[in-house]
């Protein structure tokens, strides 16, 4: 089971992109946890994630996060633009398999 973590600065604006990559995971027969939550939640949150995904509009926290993540072994990254703007849950999903295949590797 793969854990994706998405950090936002309210946990509001990822909620559909949460629901489109669970769809796609579902749809290629992962098994995947994949839950949002606010910035202020996101250090406390990583501790049960393979991977952590962040709001474009937190990249100035990546350093940071990245920081707290080491310690859990993870890797955090901004979520890529059009993903995120598009809400392509397909694309998002594989951004984060490939941070759970660094940690995993």
């Amino acid at each position: 089971m793969k854990r994706i973590l998405l950090a936002c600065s309210s946990g509001m604006s990822t909620s559909m992109l949460v629901t489109k990559m669970q769809e796609h995971a579902k749809s290629i027969g992962d098994e995947a946890e994949i839950w949002a939550v606010g910035q202020d939640q996101a250090s406390e949150d990583m501790a049960k994630a393979d991977a952590v995904l962040i709001g474009p509009q937190m990249s100035f926290l990546k350093g940071q996060l990245e920081k707290e993540a080491a310690q859990y072994g993870i890797h955090v990254e901004v979520i890529d633009m059009m993903a995120y703007g598009m809400v392509d849950g397909k694309k998002a999903y594989e951004q984060a398999l490939k941070l759970v295949e660094r940690k995993n590797g």
